[in-house]
């Protein structure tokens, strides 16, 4: 009987064990990941973006990042998307416009990561982010601000130092626009910048006269104007008030745009300077509503009260005595394109999608716009996807120092390397598929590599275009001799040749006898190899067009009357560049008409 007990219990014991043992199988089975942490690396827009993953069994734990995207663009979005997964466990989510490269390096890599924990990723792409009910919200404010770039944020703040209870929107999930992706260089004249840095003798109207010069006489007087008296003060309140600094170390910039130096360079460059008025915005407590777009105007007998806005899951109603319109320029939109810049290679932010002009010109607002069909071209443009640049600028101030020249698809050299942008995208333009390229030896191309990554330009970049050799867009080309390079190029050997042996006449003589390039520019003589040719292409990123408005930034609308209670600041106001706008305005203008809109607004 014990015997039979014995192996009754011993039965009992082994089907219990085997239970347990298929409880454990059914249970690893049934995990979503293997867990542990694992490590992807993807390309973003300045270099590689790292992220370090931990899962459990059955979610993404944590997300870490390493990268070197742009400080308050790339790295913000990263780390918006980086919330989105972690909150709702899945990769259904969108790239972030306006720094879409870093949300995609950011997505490939957590793909990755997914896959080494044996994660099932199509389904993670496909489980939707439930929508939650939607509410209506209404706020009363004294001034909102529709546009959180460097004219929006100016005015915010200058509206708030005012005495203002202000409200900033912004579509995007991060406040800076076009200027954080600039080299952040400013017109200063009139400052006590500018005087420090030495230069006493800039006035208002030479400054006119240049800007003029520049824009072909297009520009606006009255707007103009308004920007060369005020610069100046907006400068000084940019430093002195905002905590803005400028790079002083650097200096004033000598350039050919302008007969008296005025242009610094903001420390940090224009994500510095972002940073800087983003934090000043937190500082002084001023609401900001990110991710949040303006959809209507509200108008009220024919005056502006208030905008209309929409946010993941709040609709809003913000009544307001004064609406200022910062919302950029519209470049990034088609539809509204119009003349030359309709066919050139776009640079700006994705999100100037032309907002500001949709809302104010319609019917109910009515107001009137000029100059639509005026960009600002740039000639150093590399066609990085169709119908969109990234910019080769810093590269080529640097090499322009040294012995790099530009060169027509024949060879032949085509301008003066260090005259105007204006003056080298028109040379750009005269030529066949209006394009040019970028000659340099070995050591110009070794300083021009090491100036890229400012523009968004990575080494890694640059090897892919350079193993393509010339078979696709950007056209990177390299060979070891300058006959090499000929053929590589389907130019004419004899014609290439002829023109390095030409400009090194040059620079053993000290004159440039077909462009004039200075002489203390030509101090070295196109060397030894490898040898490279890049392509030059015009592209744009501002538009010159914009919303009409007086000299108290007042929009107008197309009876030339002034729409009570309306305002506009920045690239959303056309005319004061004309058509084409010097190096360093742009930036002075939004800091200027910003800050100037919410004076003007506060005599309401």
């Amino acid at each position: 009987m014990k015997k039979l007990v014995g192996i009754i219990l011993a039965l009992s014991l082994c089907l219990s064990m085997a239970a347990c043992s298929n409880d454990k199988q059914e249970t690893a089975a049934d995990a979503a990941y293997t867990a542990g942490t694992y490590e992807a690396v993807a390309q973003g827009n300045n270099g590689d973006v790292k992220v370090n993953v931990e899962f459990t069994d059955s979610q993404i734990k944590s997300i870490t990042i390493e990268s070197k995207e742009t400080t308050g663009l790339g790295d913000t979005a990263m780390e918006t998307l980086k919330e989105k997964v972690l909150e709702n466990q899945t990769l259904a989510v969108d790239t972030i416009a306006g720094a879409t490269n870093s949300s995609k390096a950011f997505l490939s890599a957590i793909e990755d990561c997914v896959k080494q924990a044996n994660g099932d990723v199509e389904a993670l792409k496909n489980k939707e982010i439930s929508q939650g009910e939607v509410k209506e919200e209404t706020l009363d404010v004294d001034t909102v601000v529709v546009g959180g770039g460097a004219a929006g944020m100016s005015a915010a703040i200058r509206a708030e130092e005012l005495g203002q209870k202000v409200v900033l929107l912004e579509k995007m999930n991060f406040t800076g626009g076009a200027i954080s992706i600039s080299f952040g260089n400013q017109v200063v004249t009139g400052s006590e910048l500018q005087k420090e840095a030495g230069v006493t003798e800039d006035t208002p109207e030479a400054m006119i006269a240049d800007f003029k010069a520049n824009g072909a006489n297009l520009n606006v007087d009255e707007l103009v104007s308004l920007l060369a008296e005020n610069v100046g003060e907006t400068t000084d309140w940019m430093n002195a008030y905002v905590g803005a600094e400028y790079n002083m170390e650097e200096g004033l910039h000598k350039l050919a745009e302008y007969g008296i130096d005025r242009e610094l360079q903001f420390a940090g460059k224009g994500a510095g300077v972002a940073k800087t008025m983003k934090e000043k915005l937190e500082q002084e407590g001023i609401q900001v509503l990110l991710n949040t777009k303006a959809t209507e105007i509200i108008m009220k007998d024919g005056a502006a009260a208030g905008i209309k806005a929409a946010a993941d899951g709040v609709n809003y109603t913000i009544n307001a005595d004064r609406v200022i319109l910062a919302t950029g320029g519209y470049g990034n939109n088609k539809d509204l394109l119009k003349g030359e810049i309709a066919n050139a290679l776009y640079y700006g932010p994705e999100s100037s999608t032309g907002d500001g002009i949709l809302m104010a010109t319609a019917e109910d607002v009515n107001a009137a716009t000029r100059l639509m069909e005026y960009g600002k071209r740039y000639p150093n443009g590399i066609e990085v996807s169709e119908g969109h640049a990234k910019s080769t600028i810093g590269g080529n101030i640097a090499v322009f120092n040294m012995s790099a020249i530009l060169v027509n698809n024949e060879g032949k050299r085509i301008v003066n390397e260090k005259s105007s942008n204006r003056q080298i995208l028109e040379a750009e333009l005269a030529q066949e598929g209006q394009m040019g390229y970028l000659l340099m030896d070995a050591a110009n191309f070794e300083t021009f590599l090491s100036k890229l990554p400012g523009g968004g330009i990575s080494e890694e970049q640059v090897n892919e275009w350079l193993a393509n050799n010339g078979s696709k867009a950007p056209y990177f080309m390299t060979a070891a001799t300058l006959d090499e390079l000929a053929a590589v190029a389907k130019m004419d050997p004899e014609t290439l040749k002829a023109t390095v042996e030409r400009y090194n006449g040059f620079v053993k003589n000290g004159k440039d006898e077909d462009f004039d390039r200075p002489a203390a520019n030509m101090t070295m003589e196109i060397g030894a190899g490898p040898y490279y040719l890049v392509e030059q292409k015009p592209r744009f990123a501002s538009t010159m067009g914009g919303l009409v408005v007086n000299d108290h930034l007042q929009v107008m609308n197309t009876n030339d009357e002034a729409i009570s209670g309306l305002y506009a600041a920045g690239e959303l106001v056309g005319g004061v560049m004309g058509d084409d706008s010097p190096s360093g305005a742009n930036n002075a203008w939004a800091l200027t008409s910003g800050k100037l809109a919410a004076e003007f607004a506060a005599e309401k």
